[in-house]
């Protein structure tokens, strides 16, 4: 699905890819770092800062940006974390090196983030003593899930090009993946998503968007 990749540059100076099949983009077209940093560090990662160790799932790997943001998080509050991402359509990884985030974070991340991408799918990998990765190449429709997370980061394309991926099945598939009191956090703001959350079991509450979105959900498994 990914054959037609087209780096685009958005508003806060940093690289996202637009995806033609889908007619759709990796990231926010007003900021790829900053709505990464808003929806899934801020607003999802600090909701755990007082935890020693966090276990956290991420549907949709993409270009490893989110990955990246929650290494440095890591490494700068000495949080022990253990990251599994899913992926069904890998991004090349030269593409995403073009992405050329560390240059807009800190430059000695670029070593972190060609670790990430280098990281051998379907192995739990290493990259410090306080971040411990799992890339799983294959559809959320075929995992099964062996372990519970504290903390998804639910990044997948939005309803209108994938609505299959908001429906139910996908959703019970994250209600049951974590723990009590664990937390779903997305971008996506849309009725029918919040209504299915809600029919699972979630409590459900929306944020203030990143820029460019004015709302964003977490949900709560009570």
């Amino acid at each position: 699905m990914n054959s037609h990749l087209e780096i685009k540059l958005t508003a806060d100076g940093s690289n996202t890819i637009y995806l033609h099949e889908l007619n759709e983009n990796y990231h926010s077209f007003h900021g790829a770092i900053q709505e990464a940093n808003h929806v899934f560090i801020k607003n999802g990662l600090y909701q755990f800062a007082s935890a020693s160790e966090i276990s956290i799932f991420e549907l949709g790997f993409g270009t490893g940006l989110n990955a990246l943001l929650t290494n440095l998080w890591a490494e700068i509050n000495k949080v022990k974390i253990q990251y599994t991402s899913i992926e069904a359509f890998p991004v090349p990884i030269d593409i995403c090196k073009k992405m050329d985030y560390p240059s807009k974070l800190d430059h000695s991340s670029s070593e972190v983030y060609s670790k990430l991408l280098d990281a051998e799918w379907g192995q739990l990998v290493s990259l410090s003593k306080n971040f411990f990765i799992h890339k799983i190449k294959g559809a959320i429709q075929e995992w099964s899930n062996n372990q519970n997370f504290d903390l998804i980061y639910f990044d997948a394309f939005g309803p209108r090009a994938q609505p299959e991926m908001w429906e139910l099945p996908i959703l019970e598939k994250m209600f049951n993946a974590l723990n009590d009191n664990g937390i779903l956090v997305t971008y996506c703001a849309q009725g029918q998503f919040r209504r299915n959350l809600k029919s699972l079991g979630f409590k459900v509450e929306s944020l203030p968007g990143p820029p460019g979105k004015r709302e964003m959900t977490i949900a709560i498994k009570n």
